[in-house]
């Protein structure tokens, strides 16, 4: 598994990954009503740099993940740019109990790959949720595992079909799957492309 501590500090310094943001956030903000009163859950934040996107699109911002290091980087950030309506928070869905708060939205980006247990994740996020909230969730389409390489114990990413079915029996409503970014990655087949989905849903 990866060691997003060691990789918090250089985690910004990929034009890919900050290309790759920015699509997500022009998706979202086309297929989900944002607002300026919504309290938003980033799970998987990493160093917040969908949320940083965002931000000025949502009211209040809760940052979630389990890597200290990547927490690290985002205060700092939060700091340097004056933010005073985004929240870091150390949390594992998978070992923590859930905040009590309930949110408007939740979205990941190349998270759930990582959790093992994706319909346990999905039904906790529907439980987040306020009635009428919104889940938006990018990540790999289903791969051969060259995108990780050998040792990734995760997922190779997903079948539309079945994370479609996953979502609706975790008691979502109006899934909808887009693509919304090209990835382009060096492996050991030499450049490879990588689509990336993004799946809306609402909790009824």
């Amino acid at each position: 598994m990866m060691n997003f501590d060691d990789k918090a500090k250089t985690w910004d310094s990929d034009p890919v990954k900050e290309e790759r943001t920015l699509a997500v956030a022009i998706a979202l903000r086309q297929r989900v009503p944002l607002a300026h009163d919504w309290h938003a859950l980033e799970y998987g934040c990493g160093t917040g740099q969908l949320s940083f996107a965002l931000q000025a699109d949502l009211g209040r911002v809760t940052l979630a993940d389990s890597s200290p290091g990547m927490l690290a980087v985002l205060q700092e950030k939060i700091i340097a740019a004056g933010l005073s309506h985004l929240h870091p928070l150390a949390l594992d869905l998978m070992t923590d109990p859930p905040p009590a708060e309930r949110y408007d939205l939740i979205y990941t980006l190349m998270t759930l790959h990582h959790v093992t247990d994706t319909h346990r994740l999905l039904k906790v996020f529907h439980g987040l949720l306020r009635p009428g909230g919104w889940l938006g969730i990018a990540d790999l389409d289903q791969e051969d595992g060259s995108f990780h390489g050998p040792g990734f114990t995760g997922h190779m990413g997903f079948d539309r079909d079945a994370l479609r079915s996953q979502l609706a029996d975790a008691g979502f409503a109006r899934v909808d799957f887009s693509t919304c970014f090209l990835m382009k990655k060096a492996t050991d087949q030499g450049v490879r492309e990588y689509p990336l989905f993004l799946a809306v849903a609402t909790r009824p």
